[in-house]
């Protein structure tokens, strides 16, 4: 089982990870992110948006197990984050979350 808290911060540190939906949704217009990653209480505009955007894409969604704010704290910021856009794994396993998919 993966930590997926662990292989985000993992990612941050070492690859390119975009958070926030407007920068999200950029990344998946512009086919640029390999994996959303979208909190489980993520208002439903933003939630139907991306689902919208990753289904154009091909991209994989991935929905966290925890709200907004526990999202922040596992990318370590101190507000809330609704989405995130994985562009560069860089040295994390991040992706195997959505490989079976």
């Amino acid at each position: 089982m993966i930590d997926v808290a662990r292989e985000l911060k993992v990612a941050i540190n070492t690859g390119r990870v975009l958070l926030g939906t407007r920068e999200t949704v950029k990344a998946l217009l512009s086919g640029a992110a390999k994996m959303v990653i979208l909190a489980n209480d993520a208002p439903l505009s933003i939630r139907q948006d991306i689902e919208y955007y990753g289904r154009l894409s091909g991209t994989p969604i991935y929905v966290y197990h925890g709200n907004t704010w526990e999202l922040g704290t596992a990318c370590g910021r101190p507000h809330r984050v609704a989405a995130l856009a994985v562009v560069e794994p860089g040295e994390s396993n991040i992706l195997s979350l959505v490989q079976g998919e």
